[in-house]
């Protein structure tokens, strides 16, 4: 690969700049990919969350962990839960509980497939350590500029 500066260079470059296209790179590959098979990333958010969970999750618990993924907001999730709902991947019952379908295991195991490759593809050339040292980086940056990340 061949880097846009030298390190003398690199150094002084806004990480402002670079963390928006990184940004922009990777939502982007990542949503073109899930709509090559048929979903968006917040209908993949949503049949995570219920295939993964130990317990049966309600639409709120859902609604609530994921609505600040990427800005979603509110009303965008909920539109992205029937969403999800409508393609016969989760069942919600009478109290609000998802539950993944048959069906949805289906697709959520493809889905899941293709977040394996991407992550690979992402992280080609990049070492564990490397990749910890980018992630406490950018935590620290959050950090010090008194914004706020999901983990707060």
């Amino acid at each position: 690969m061949e880097y846009s500066h030298d390190d003398a260079e690199l150094i002084q470059q806004p990480i402002g700049y670079w963390s928006w296209a990184a940004f922009k790179a990777v939502v982007s590959r990542t949503q073109a990919a899930l709509a090559e098979i048929g979903t968006t990333q917040p209908q993949w958010w949503v049949l995570a969350q219920v295939a993964r969970a130990d317990t049966v999750r309600s639409r709120h618990e859902v609604s609530r962990l994921l609505v600040n993924y990427l800005d979603t907001g509110s009303d965008a999730m909920e539109r992205e839960i029937d969403a999800t709902i409508a393609q016969g991947w989760i069942t919600e019952d009478a109290e609000g509980r998802l539950t993944i379908t048959e069906e949805g295991q289906a697709f959520y195991d493809k889905a899941a497939a293709l977040q394996s490759e991407l992550w690979a593809e992402r992280h080609a050339g990049v070492s564990d350590e490397e990749y910890l040292t980018t992630i406490k980086v950018l935590q620290r940056f959050i950090h010090n500029t008194g914004g706020r990340a999901w983990h707060h």
